[in-house]
């Protein structure tokens, strides 16, 4: 019986009202999983199933979210530093946010936010636009980290409000993306002077809280205190709590008040996965140490270390988030080794060696796994206890941002351009 459940539960990835929206990092449900149909399965460049194609000239990761008829996705410059000296610029390096047409793939606003004298350091493996949007209602949030965030207006795209006082060294370049809950917009800085997270008006951009990290790193390093994860909020036993990892622990928090309520100690550092929620168990990806997942029960107060239900370290992703589906959980890390393990007791159940760069975040939909790699290769997988490949695609120069999903399409980022792909023969139901 348990098999048959997980079974219903994998082959459907949460078929049911399809979604309306893909409003943030990962989309609606936060976790990667899509509950539209009929997307498409195999495709290629020259393929039909490529409805249109937009360039997005510069350099930038953050994945597109979309509201009604709206794509949006932050640019940035074409600047790579290899060492960590500020770059010398002729002109002031521009931070902007792109609006692309969901049909016709014209773009509707490129909009220049914010004029940079002075960019920090950023990583050849980063970009200074790597923070994916949060989109609502008539409002759009974008995020640069310490260069600034933004609300829009998405009918005229003009700004509501914008915080450009909020200080911190990233480092290597900024990375999570913001997300909304309420009335209050939730910002993480986990870089190499300071590490906080707050909460914002969203309305009115004014700050409501600010909690900083407050632990014991271990180390004076600020290389070893960054983090690029972007938290979730779940609700378990009746508490509401904001889940944000960072590096050497994840704090649970009141989502309201910004009080910490639990941590966790597991070590490591550059967390970017998004936590997950499921099995009364909270899987957190670590990115370093000696074990980089961990899955712990939300239920405890104050350091629940000593709670840790299972931890792994077999084919972990430092950078893709995973997915979760019931009892089970499937993975792409980054040298392109894909696995699904027990999510109630870590233990591996298969893995396949696909080989090459993957970065992005996978894409589960009516019971298929997308993966999305840096040379374009797009193998799809079932979402099942045996390994069964579906298709492997080739689309583009190769991809870093992380898929979203509108109707029956994939919109997808490359390196260069915006694509929207969709069967052809199911283009008008």
């Amino acid at each position: 019986m348990r098999l048959l459940v997980t079974l219903l539960i994998v082959l459907t990835c949460r078929v049911g009202v399809a979604d309306d929206y893909w409003n943030q990092f990962r989309g609606p449900h936060t976790d990667g999983t899509t509950t539209e149909t009929g997307l498409p399965v195999t495709f290629g460049d020259d393929s039909p199933e490529i409805v249109w194609k937009t360039p997005v000239p510069g350099r930038a990761w953050s994945s597109p979210v979309i509201w009604g008829n709206q794509i949006w996705l932050t640019n940035a410059p074409e600047i790579q530093n290899t060492t960590p000296e500020k770059p010398k610029l002729d002109k002031p390096l521009i931070m902007s946010a792109v609006c692309v047409d969901l049909e016709t793939g014209k773009v509707i606003h490129d909009l220049n936010l914010f004029d940079v004298d002075t960019p920090q350091f950023t990583h050849a493996t980063n970009s200074y636009g790597s923070c994916t949007p949060y989109i609502e209602a008539g409002r759009v949030y974008i995020h640069f980290g310490a260069y600034g965030t933004a609300c829009l207006d998405t009918s005229t795209g003009k700004k509501i409000w914008e915080r450009r006082d909020i200080e911190c060294n990233h480092w290597r370049g900024p990375g999570s993306s913001p997300i909304v809950y309420g009335n209050l917009l939730y910002l993480t800085f986990d870089g190499y002077d300071q590490q906080f997270i707050m909460a914002l008006d969203k309305n009115t951009g004014d700050t409501i809280w600010r909690s900083d990290r407050n632990i014991d790193f271990g180390t004076n390093d600020g290389d070893a205190k960054k983090g690029y994860s972007t938290p979730i909020l779940i609700q378990s036993k009746g508490r509401e709590m904001l889940i944000s990892p960072f590096a050497a622990a994840t704090i649970a928090y009141d989502p309201k008040s910004g009080k910490p309520i639990w941590t966790v100690r597991h070590g490591g550092m550059n967390a970017a996965g998004r936590p997950l929620f499921g099995n009364g168990l909270v899987y957190i990806n670590t990115a370093d140490g000696p074990n980089p997942l961990v899955a712990v029960p939300p239920d405890g107060d104050g350091d629940i270390t000593s709670q840790i239900a299972w931890r792994s370290n077999k084919a972990i992703p430092k950078r893709p988030s995973e997915i979760l589906l019931g009892d089970l959980m499937f993975m792409m890390n980054d040298g392109g080794v894909a696995s699904c393990v027990d999510a109630t007791t870590g233990k591996e159940i298969w893995t396949k060696r696909f080989g090459g760069d993957y970065w992005a975040s996978p894409l589960c939909a009516e019971g298929r796994i997308y993966c999305f790699s840096q040379s374009g290769a797009i193998p799809i997988f079932n979402a099942a206890r045996e390994y069964e490949l579906v298709a492997e695609n080739k689309l583009g120069d190769g991809f870093i941002a992380s898929p979203a999903v509108a109707g029956k399409s994939l919109i997808l980022r490359s390196k260069s351009h915006l694509y929207k792909v969709q069967n052809v023969a199911r283009s008008d139901q």
